[in-house]
């Protein structure tokens, strides 16, 4: 049982997390507009990660409105206090969500990167074990959250370990990236590194919350670095995406992405 239904919320706490799930899908629905707004501009051989931002949002966008769902009917306001009335609240959307949207994510880092060949084929296997070992060993290890056992930890630091082997194929992606790409370009993939880093770091806070702060303010903080890191590994992550294969493609002559950039430029 998620450590959420733990706890009786005030009007504001409620609001506040149900707030955090509302805007967090509203950012999701306009990156996905944004990715197929400006898939134009791209090179068919960079334009799949917009198509592939698009199928992120969309995955994202549904587990947000279950999330929102959930919380809605799991507790009552009974004149002071929210409290637990109806179904569970669950944080296993989340984890069903990542197991879509990381494997996604990665490929589109390679895809940007311009890897192929047999060096793609080994990453990509690479990216979706880890990932998806990563999301599942979490997800076990969550189960005894609330008890903070054995299990948690156990499974929580094997989760860690598929994590830093993830890590390390990403900075191995990013760093073949900088080495290929404009000269303009290569700052920005620094700042994907960067931006992969803090995000995808601080997820095992919001997993440790339970044994930091057991208490409803607890769950908000929870839901609060859930929002941001998912906002920031993935909407803000797949426009990043997007502004690097639109330049990479201006740089390779692609006239609808030249053409973008000059109007990019008149706009400042």
């Amino acid at each position: 049982m998620s450590f959420e239904n733990e706890f009786s919320y005030t009007a504001t706490q409620f609001e506040v997390v149900l707030g955090v799930f509302t805007l967090t899908a509203a950012v999701f629905a306009a990156v996905l507009v944004y990715s197929l707004a400006t898939s134009g501009s791209i090179a068919p051989r960079y334009r799949l990660t917009s198509y592939l931002t698009g199928v992120v949002m969309v995955s994202a966008v549904i587990e947000l409105g279950l999330l929102a769902m959930r919380w809605s009917t799991a507790f009552d306001w009974d004149g002071s206090m929210y409290s637990l009335a109806g179904d569970l609240f669950s944080n296993g959307f989340r984890y069903m969500n990542w197991s879509i949207d990381v494997p996604v994510l990665l490929t589109q880092l390679l895809i940007v990167a311009g890897i192929t060949g047999a060096v793609f084929r080994k990453r990509w296997a690479a990216f979706v074990i880890a990932g998806l070992a990563m999301i599942w060993t979490g997800y076990i290890g969550q189960f005894d959250e609330i008890n903070g056992g054995a299990q948690f930890w156990l499974w929580g630091a094997i989760s860690t370990v598929f994590y830093l082997w993830l890590l390390y194929v990403a900075w191995q992606t990013i760093q073949d990236a900088k080495e290929k790409a404009p000269a303009g370009v290569r700052k920005l993939f620094q700042y994907v590194w960067i931006l992969f880093l803090v995000s995808w770091t601080i997820y095992p806070l919001a997993y440790l919350m339970p044994q930091i702060s057991a208490t409803a303010n607890g769950v908000v903080i929870r839901n609060l670095i859930y929002s941001f890191a998912d906002i920031a590994s993935k909407a803000v992550y797949g426009v990043l995406l997007a502004i690097i294969a639109q330049k990479m493609s201006a740089a390779a002559g692609f006239k609808p992405a030249i053409e973008a950039e000059e109007a990019f430029a008149e706009a400042q």
